[in-house]
């Protein structure tokens, strides 16, 4: 049997190599100690009574399960323990957390969506959590919430965890991206998916289909061309998939290649888009990217999208990088 880094062992081993700090070593570790503990609560959440809903609503309207305010405070709890973070932004809460009055350079920014997908509880199917980690350039005079408005290009961390029917936790630091799966028994993230890519090509997308009717032109025009198979203009059959949960759909993005599409349409147009920035689509964009993928609004690369507010949604196409080109040609031709 071939023996699996431990995750601590492989971020020892990135910290020797000066492509981490010991802070966010640590901070990492805090951040897979909440996906443990949110794993677990999921698993025994029939016993603990707590799939339902929590009959509050967070700030995009959409009402809550009670194991998101659940999972958003293991979150909070566990990031704090990290001295260099200076502000939590949660998909959860309105206002930003500031941890620190007077943050300075080097100090973190931790975007997260403590449970996305949370609709699927009920019906157990995959959830997970996605986290961002920014470090300041400069020292900060104030703690305005303007300050966490920072492009995606600017990440150090970016990460996922999927509890499916094991947990696997999938994190890049800029430097390739790797997956581990909990071991059941001792506890630890142990190294399964060592430097994961995504292939260019793919006959697999994703996408809402019961939004059809509200896409614009050129998503309209790329859906049927896969759709009409090796009779139509693409020449090859594909697969169409939609789990309603990102965590899941990037994740088999990064295991088998593929497309996942959440785009602005008619109907989310006021909004800018369903999906976050900051803390969905940022994040995901820079895992996709580390493993040789693409992410485009449609309109240009997800990262260099200058936020103007922490809760800001966006167009979201991710995944392998020549259909991703395509279909931002098909934007420019319709220009």
């Amino acid at each position: 049997m071939t023996a699996h880094h431990t995750l601590r062992q492989f971020l020892l081993s990135e910290e020797k190599q000066g492509k981490m700090s010991s802070d966010m070593v640590l901070l990492i570790e805090d951040i897979a100690t909440s996906c443990r503990i949110i794993a677990h609560k999921i698993r025994n959440g029939a016993f603990m009574d707590i799939l339902g809903t929590a009959d509050t609503s967070n700030v995009q309207g959409e009402t809550q399960k009670q194991l998101d305010v659940i999972a958003d405070e293991v979150f909070q709890e566990h990031c704090a323990n990290c001295s260099r973070v200076a502000a939590l932004v949660s998909e959860e809460i309105d206002e930003v957390i500031w941890l620190k009055d007077k943050p300075k350079a080097g100090d973190y920014l931790v975007y997260y969506d403590p449970l996305d997908g949370s609709s699927n509880l009920n019906v157990n199917i995959s959830v997970g959590s996605i986290f961002s980690v920014v470090e300041l350039e400069e020292d900060l005079v104030d703690v305005a919430d303007a300050a966490v408005l920072i492009k995606g290009a600017k990440q150090i961390c970016a990460g996922y965890a999927l509890y499916g029917p094991s947990t696997s936790l999938i994190l890049t630091t800029g430097h390739g991206v790797n997956g581990f799966t909990h071991k059941i028994g001792n506890g630890e993230f142990l190294m399964t998916f060592p430097d994961m890519k995504v292939g260019p090509a793919t006959q697999e997308f994703a996408i809402n289909a019961s939004r059809a009717r509200k896409w614009d032109p050129v998503i309209k025009r790329y859906v049927e061309e896969c759709l009409d198979g090796t009779d139509g203009p693409r020449g090859k059959s594909f697969n169409m998939r939609w789990v309603a949960s990102m965590v899941a759909e990037i994740h088999r993005i990064l295991i088998r290649g593929g497309l996942f599409m959440y785009p602005m349409d008619s109907g989310n147009a006021k909004t800018g888009g369903k999906l976050r920035l900051l803390y969905e689509a940022n994040p995901m964009g820079f895992i996709i990217e580390q493993a040789g993928g693409k992410a485009s609004t449609g309109q240009g690369r997800i990262l260099d999208v200058q936020p103007t507010g922490h809760h800001q949604r966006v167009s979201v196409l991710i995944g392998s990088a020549e259909e991703v080109d395509l279909i931002d040609s098909y934007y420019r031709d319709a220009q």
